[in-house]
């Protein structure tokens, strides 16, 4: 299938916002959390890990670090027992800890609430700076892609790209901007319990009807 005209673009993400509405009209981020410092480390341990074993090991971590002080003075080879089963627990402990540090010294312990500072951090990057502002802000300065959505962006017709941040460009282009935390979240479910990766179950989908199976 060639590229989607512009307006094409809009009428099918229109399309797919309307249906995932109505399959998950309560999608949210789920990784558990109960403040912007735990949904940030959450979000660090999130790469390249299933939300679910984030979510077993946030249990013990959030229990012994509270604040972004007691990350900044954590000792490394402590955090990184609590955090190896999230994988590449080495470098995850260092931008914990070095993010922590930052907020310390920048931003008085305190979660900041724009792109730009929260990509000052380590181990942030447009995604979690994504996921920190609209789920724990409520605020929509972007879309949050990941590999879920990378591929159902494609797949839908969203767009033709693979790099992340070129993908989220084209997404922001057709998504209505008052849908931008929802359409993330409800894509991320979609890809999650629908269309996988691996035979995808196109017979029992919702967006089937306009959806181009591209690379199905």
């Amino acid at each position: 299938m060639g590229r989607l005209r512009a307006l094409d673009r809009g009428v099918q993400a229109r399309k797919a916002v309307a249906a995932l509405k109505i399959l998950y009209p309560r999608a949210h981020c789920e990784l558990d959390f109960k403040t912007p410092l735990e949904l940030i480390v959450a979000t660090i341990l999130s790469a390249q890990c299933t939300d679910k074993r984030v979510n077993v090991i946030t249990k013990a971590l959030f229990a012994r670090y509270k604040t972004a002080k007691d990350y900044a003075g954590a000792e490394v080879s402590e955090l990184e027992a609590l955090i190896r089963s999230a994988g590449f627990f080495r470098s995850k402990a260092k931008s914990i800890v070095e993010t922590a540090r930052t907020l310390v010294a920048d931003f008085g312990g305190k979660v900041p609430q724009t792109m730009e500072e929260l990509l000052k951090l380590r181990g942030v990057a447009r995604k979690t700076a994504n996921v920190i502002l609209g789920t724990a802000f409520g605020k929509s300065e972007g879309i949050v892609v990941d590999t879920h959505m990378k591929r159902l962006a494609y797949r839908t017709g969203l767009s033709d790209e693979t790099d992340p941040v070129k993908v989220e460009r084209d997404l922001m282009a057709c998504v209505p901007r008052e849908d931008w935390i929802f359409f993330g979240h409800a894509m991320v479910w979609h890809g999650r319990r629908v269309c996988f990766a691996r035979s995808p179950e196109c017979g029992s989908c919702a967006l089937s009807k306009f959806c181009p199976k591209r690379g199905v």
